[in-house]
C-alpha cells in the first residue's frame, strides 16, 4: 500500500510538472486554465476507476470539448486521462488484493449487472482482452480490476495491459469529443452531450454485433453445426 501511495504521489508530481511546462510554439494557457484543470481530469478519472459513480468519461468529454475551443491542450488532457486510468486501475487492484472480504461483496453486486455479464461474454476470459476492451464498459472495468486483484493475478502483466487499455481508452474518448467539439464549437454543452452519446453508441454497436455472432456460433456448436 505504501508503494502504491508513493507511485500515486510520483504520478501526481509528474502530471503537475507536465501541465506547468510551457507548450512549444504556442502561448502558455491562462492561469485559470492551467495545471489545475489537468490535475482535476487526472483525479476524477482515477477516482472513477475505484468508485464507478464518478464521471470519468464525462470529465474527458468536457475537457476535450474545452480543448476544441482553445481553452485546454488536447494532448495533455489525453495524458491526464491515461495516467488517471492506469493509476486508478492499479489502486483498485491493490485494494481488492488487500481487502478480500470487503471487495467480494461489491464484486458480486457489480457482476449481477446484465450489461457487465454480456460484455464479459463477448470479450471472453483472457486477462489481456478484459483489461484492454473492458475499460470501455464502466461496470466491467471495475469487475475486471477487482477480480484480478482478488485472484492475485501477476501485477506486472496486469500493469502492462492496463496501460495499453488506459492509453487507448483516453485517446479514443478524447478524440471523439474533440472532433464533436470542433464541429459544435458554438454549443459547448451540446458538444459534451453529443460526444458522450457518440462514444457510447459506437462501443455499444460493436458489442451488440460481436455478441450476436458469439451467440450464433454457440447455438450452431450446440446443434452440431460447424461455426464459420
Amino acid at each position: 500500500m505504501w508503494a502504491a501511495l508513493a507511485l500515486l504521489v510520483l504520478v501526481l508530481l509528474l502530471v503537475a510538472l507536465v501541465a506547468l511546462a510551457p507548450f512549444e510554439g504556442r502561448p502558455a494557457p491562462q492561469e485559470a486554465e492551467g495545471p489545475w484543470a489537468y490535475l482535476t481530469v487526472f483525479a476524477l478519472v482515477l477516482g472513477d476507476a475505484v468508485i464507478p459513480i464518478l464521471p470519468g468519461e464525462t470529465t474527458l468529454n468536457a475537457a476535450s470539448t474545452l480543448a476544441a475551443q482553445g481553452f485546454l491542450e488536447l494532448g495533455w488532457v489525453m495524458v491526464a486521462g491515461a495516467a488517471g486510468a492506469v493509476i486508478g486501475d492499479s489502486a483498485l487492484y491493490w485494494i481488492a488484493r488487500r481487502n478480500r472480504s470487503r471487495m467480494e461483496r461489491q464484486l458480486t453486486a457489480a457482476m449481477a449487472n446484465e450489461k457487465v455479464a454480456m460484455a464479459m461474454e463477448v470479450i471472453g476470459s483472457s486477462a489481456a482482452a478484459l483489461l484492454v476492451f473492458g475499460r470501455y464498459v464502466p461496470g466491467l472495468r471495475f469487475v475486471v480490476n477487482a477480480s484480478l486483484g482478488l485472484a492475485g493475478h501477476p501485477y506486472g502483466e496486469f500493469l502492462r495491459w492496463s496501460a495499453v487499455g488506459g492509453v487507448a481508452w483516453s485517446i479514443y474518448i478524447c478524440g471523439v469529443a474533440y472532433a464533436v467539439g470542433t464541429a459544435l464549437v458554438d454549443s459547448p454543452l451540446a458538444a459534451i452531450i453529443v460526444a458522450g452519446l457518440a462514444s457510447s453508441v459506437a462501443v455499444a454497436i460493436v458489442f451488440v454485433v460481436v455478441a450476436r455472432r458469439v451467440r450464433r456460433i454457440r447455438r450452431e456448436a450446440a446443434a452440431g453445426g460447424q461455426p464459420e
